[in-house]
């Protein structure tokens, strides 16, 4: 009886193993379908570039006397539509540009490594094809800072100005005592697997922008939502954040430019460490000589353009203003 019993214990087991199996084989084709369907509904709404084999999306807006390149934090899915308020603001004044690295937007995945060097060369081959005038205002955003730190440094006749929101700079980890983060490699599975879609449907609010409603289009969320199904966390981005390290260990001795003006977006922080130390003391550290070099601090996420782009568009203006007329 216990034999029997057990029997149908394993059967009932293995039964219900066999249609979860089934049911996530079902759900990733569906995934994979729903993938090209909204690919072909929601093509790029910029230019897409060929660099090295593969294409990568330049949105661009607008056509004022400075040309802002706008580059995206670690992971943001969508760059362009991630930016568009701020866009939208800047564009009344500036030419704004959105470089979507490889692997990000509508831009292909690459196998070319995730190295400080070849993510700069990358941008600038792309802004160069589409013959995209520098001097150029380098606007990185989190992760962007450490690339936009080896491309002024490397290539200062091409840089005018950094405008930095809430930027992640090669001193960032020493100055507070951590070490750089890393991602697992299996996260890289998460879209193809229809794990990131999954996400997108159950709990929206963890992919899509902390901001008011009315502040993205319901179009830009719809699309926001997509293309987190078809990119979130895909190799390249895994891979970029296990390069971290690497490219700080390749970036922490070089400075911007003494001259060069520079402009830091942080957050108000209350919390500080031990010793003293916040984002603010620390960009600081990393000011230039330029007299229009400077720190302006906005209450709220460390994605400020989700809700302050109004007023980083005016301030953006005022910083260009200041260094231009003198």
């Amino acid at each position: 009886m216990k034999t029997k019993k057990k029997f149908r214990f394993w059967i009932v087991l293995r039964n219900a193993l066999l249609a979860i199996a089934a049911v996530l084989v079902f759900w990733v084709i569906i995934s994979n379908i729903m993938t090209a369907y909204e690919k072909n509904k929601y093509s790029a709404i910029g230019q897409l570039v060929e660099v090295d084999g593969n294409n990568m999306h330049v949105y661009t807006k607008s056509n004022g006397d400075n040309t802002i390149v706008l580059l995206s934090g670690l992971g943001t899915a969508a760059p362009t539509l991630d930016f568009e308020p701020l866009i939208n603001e800047m564009a009344k004044n500036n030419k704004v540009v959105v470089v979507e690295p490889f692997g990000y937007g509508w831009s292909d995945k690459t196998n070319k490594e995730r190295t400080v060097e070849n993510i700069v060369e990358e941008i600038r081959t792309t802004l160069e094809k589409l013959n995209i005038q520098g001097p150029y205002i380098l606007m990185p955003h989190s992760i962007s800072g450490i690339y936009s730190m080896y491309y002024a440094y490397t290539y200062p006749d091409e840089i005018k100005a950094v405008i930095g929101i809430d930027p992640t700079l090669p001193k960032a980890l020493e100055y507070f005592g951590e070490t750089a983060p890393t991602m697992p490699k299996f996260l890289s599975c998460v879209a193809p697997t229809g794990i990131a879609r999954l996400v997108s449907y159950l709990i929206p609010d963890n992919i899509l922008p902390i901001a008011e409603e009315g502040t993205y289009t319901e179009e830009n969320l719809k699309m926001t939502k997509a293309i987190t199904a078809w990119k979130g966390n895909n190799k390249n981005v895994v891979d970029e954040a296990n390069e971290i390290k690497s490219n700080i260990d390749k970036t922490v001795d070089m400075r911007f430019p003494s001259d060069m003006p520079v402009l830091f977006f942080t957050t108000k922080e209350d919390k500080v460490t031990e010793d003293g130390k916040n984002n603010v003391t620390f960009y600081e550290t990393q000011l230039t000589n330029s007299p229009f070099s400077k720190i302006i601090t906005l209450q709220g996420h460390h994605y400020l353009h989700w809700t302050r782009y109004k007023e980083m568009s005016k301030d953006v203006d005022e910083f260009i203003e200041s260094f231009e007329t003198n």
